[in-house]
């Protein structure tokens, strides 16, 4: 008896132990995401529940109420800087994403809370900023609950929310160029190796392309064979109408990518050149 005993225990022991260790897919698997935007970058983290054959929105999802926006846990997004959502300038930090989704609009919520996970749980008092939004229906059904950045700019891009044939979007914006422009009158006062981001950054964002070419000028005393900035220069040459300078300087580029075998600048200087004949 004290054998059988002590064989039923241990029996029990192992099936705890491999009950203990057993692993099963998540149905509605966690996904973080971090995107670069602006000067520093903004990380999501959400989970990523399927249709299954079920209705969502109206059923699943109810309409009118207010929803984690994912599965699981909570939604949340972490900014890096500053950034302005709706018209209102939400400082770097984390936050809670919820949605209150409906037929023919949506509400898009920024808050404080990091931990909403039910209707009972929200506070209006902690909202940071809504957004109302319309959604636009898909002609396709995306399976898994889906949140992306994209048309993504260097001071602005879109949060995209997609879940079966629905798709909701949420603009957001960041001041950069204050940032910059401070950075680059510091930098270039006192170190010269900025030139050439400098020069590129005025040249990008419709700033004085003299300047800009005093920069590339700079850059190129520092290194001649920099093909990359000979090539820039022409452009740069190009945007002020004075093409024949811009020629020059673009043959020059396609000699000293050629000696630094690169094709891709070889190819894009004759490109260049091509437009100003």
């Amino acid at each position: 008896m004290k054998h059988t005993w002590l064989a039923l225990l241990l029996g029990c022991t192992i099936l705890t132990a491999s009950a203990q260790t057993l692993k099963t897919p998540a149905p509605s698997p966690t996904q973080t995401v971090k995107q670069d935007f602006g000067l520093s970058a903004i990380e999501l983290s959400y989970s990523r529940p399927g249709i299954k054959g079920r209705k969502i929105f109206g059923e699943v999802v109810p309409f009118g109420k207010v929803w984690r926006t994912g599965a699981n846990g909570a939604t949340t997004l972490t900014f890096g800087d500053d950034v302005t959502i709706g018209g209102t300038k939400i400082p770097a930090g984390k936050y809670g994403l919820l949605s209150i989704p409906d037929k023919d609009s949506w509400t898009l919520i920024i808050t404080k809370q990091l931990n909403v996970t039910s209707p009972a749980a929200y506070k209006t008092e902690s909202d940071v900023v809504r957004v109302t939004v319309k959604p636009i229906e898909l002609k396709y059904d995306i399976e898994n609950f889906t949140i992306q950045f994209a048309n993504v700019q260097s001071g602005s891009c879109d949060l995209q929310l997609m879940w079966a044939n629905t798709i909701v979007i949420l603009p957001i914006a960041t001041e950069i160029d204050t940032k910059v422009m401070t950075q680059i009158k510091n930098q270039v006062e006192g170190d010269p190796r900025p030139y050439f981001n400098a020069a590129m950054y005025y040249m990008d964002n419709g700033k004085d392309l003299n300047k800009a070419l005093e920069w590339f000028n700079k850059s190129l005393e520092q290194n001649p064979g920099a093909f990359f900035v000979l090539y820039q220069k022409a452009n740069c040459l190009a945007k002020l109408g004075r093409k024949q300078e811009a020629i020059d300087t673009a043959n020059k580029g396609v000699e000293a990518a050629e000696k630094a075998k690169n094709d891709d600048y070889v190819a894009l200087n004759k490109k260049l050149l091509a437009t100003l004949k």
